[in-house]
């Protein structure tokens, strides 16, 4: 079963959909999800965070000034401010 993602920004939804490896920047590291992952809630440091689709493509984005949590396969990302890398 793939990961359900939500990467939002204060301002509006950045990415939404399933993946089966998010790896984001916190304030104690850099770490990574897979389905299956023990339950987590971490603040963001300013970086990126990386994001393998089922279908193997990867989306990249920018985010600061938040908080992500991991419950079940559901990861959420808030940011104060987060964006796309084209």
């Amino acid at each position: 079963m793939p990961l359900k993602v939500n990467l939002v920004s204060a301002e509006s939804e950045v990415w939404s959909g399933e993946a089966t490896l998010v790896v984001a920047k916190t304030v104690l590291g850099e770490i990574g999800f897979m389905p299956g992952h023990e339950p987590v809630l971490a603040v963001l440091a300013e970086g990126q965070v990386r994001i393998t689709q089922t279908d193997g493509s990867k989306i990249t984005a920018n985010a600061q000034d938040g908080f992500l949590s991991m419950d079940g396969d559901e990861i959420s990302i808030v940011a104060g401010n987060a964006a796309l890398i084209a």
